[in-house]
């Protein structure tokens, strides 16, 4: 059985993902559907396909987030 230690570095199990719509994310980074659609589309924006609608992985969010950010000081 692995330790707690060897867990952290495999791959983050698919139940434990929480997914958010094109909707949630629009809101979340305050921009439109649209563009989010975009972000997902150019695949800057990971996401899963589910029937006709997207739903996008929250921490991809973040770390799209994260690694947008620009410091303009």
């Amino acid at each position: 059985m692995p330790t707690s230690d060897q867990r952290s570095s495999e791959p983050t199990a698919i139940s434990s993902v929480q997914f958010l719509t094109v909707a949630e994310v629009a809101k979340m980074m305050r921009v439109s559907k649209m563009t989010v659609y975009r972000l997902v589309h150019s695949g800057d924006l990971p996401a899963v396909r589910v029937g006709k609608s997207f739903r996008v992985p929250e921490q991809a969010v973040h770390t799209y987030l994260e690694n947008a950010y620009f410091d303009a000081g």
